[in-house]
């Protein structure tokens, strides 16, 4: 099989263990090591400030950045609101998805997007997506960290933008698969390593420089062959001095890892 035997370290969290037997059908040998959680904003007055401007109609357009903020949003508005508060007032503007999850989402609360960003699906793909609408008062949901290029690029172009962020990124509740990664990846056990988020490497190096370690993992692991999920996550990389070996031909973690299997085996 491609990998033949190779060592493959994975970050993935939610599909951990599906990620894990993607390798081993490429005839991989897999560590995974979730490398983060959404936690959620305890604190939601910002969301119902911004909920009572979204009743008001003081939005002409909103951006959803993730399904799971999607959900969430609609989770926190719910338990004030109604449970087809969010929804109701969704389809009274325009709605723009970043890629299929945030589409899946809007599904589940029958939203029909007016745009949707294309493949590789990053913020970049999103202002094409809109690119000549007329909207200009925005809001956006956020991931759990914030895209200040994005933000910058909408008010550019005129436009009035509020933020609305329901979770964010912590470190795993237990870190210590994590931790041994940066371990493993410092002695150079790995031959691979696939990342599937931009914050995967950030919190890897987090945990590596906890154990006085960063330079010597970093070194290694700019060794081995490195799979990226796409542009943005290879921006994160590239600011730690990672450059990618590839980005697979759709933002998909199957073909991420069969493409990566397939470029070990040449």
């Amino acid at each position: 099989m491609a990998f033949s035997g190779m060592r493959v370290l994975a970050l993935e969290s939610r599909r951990a263990a599906e990620m894990a037997e993607l390798i081993r059908r490429q005839g991989g040998e897999p560590f995974v090591a979730p490398a983060m959680r959404e936690v959620p904003i305890e604190e939601h007055a910002g969301v119902f400030r911004f909920a009572d401007r979204l009743f008001a109609a003081e939005f002409e357009m909103m951006i959803l950045l993730t399904g799971v903020g999607t959900r969430q949003l609609n989770r926190v508005l719910a338990a004030r609101y109604g449970e087809t508060a969010f929804a109701d007032a969704l389809r009274k503007i325009a709605v723009v998805a970043r890629g299929p999850k945030p589409v899946a989402a809007l599904r589940e609360l029958g939203v029909t997007p007016a745009a949707v960003a294309p493949e590789p699906n990053t913020w970049r793909e999103l202002l094409q997506a809109i690119e000549g609408r007329s909207e200009r008062r925005m809001a956006v949901q956020e991931y759990g960290r914030s895209n200040g290029e994005l933000l910058e690029a909408l008010r550019a172009r005129g436009g009035e933008v509020t933020v609305v962020r329901v979770y964010q990124y912590g470190l795993p509740e237990n870190a210590e698969p994590l931790c041994e990664a940066a371990r493993r990846l410092a002695a150079g056990e790995f031959h691979a390593a696939l990342f599937t988020t931009a914050v995967q490497i950030v919190h890897l190096a987090y945990t590596a420089r906890e154990q006085g370690i960063e330079d010597a993992m970093l070194t290694a692991l700019r060794r081995c062959l490195i799979g990226s999920i796409g542009p943005t996550t290879t921006e994160a990389l590239e600011e730690f001095g990672i450059q990618p070996t590839l980005e697979p031909s759709h933002p998909k973690m199957g073909i991420l890892v069969k493409e990566a299997a397939e470029r070990a085996r040449g």
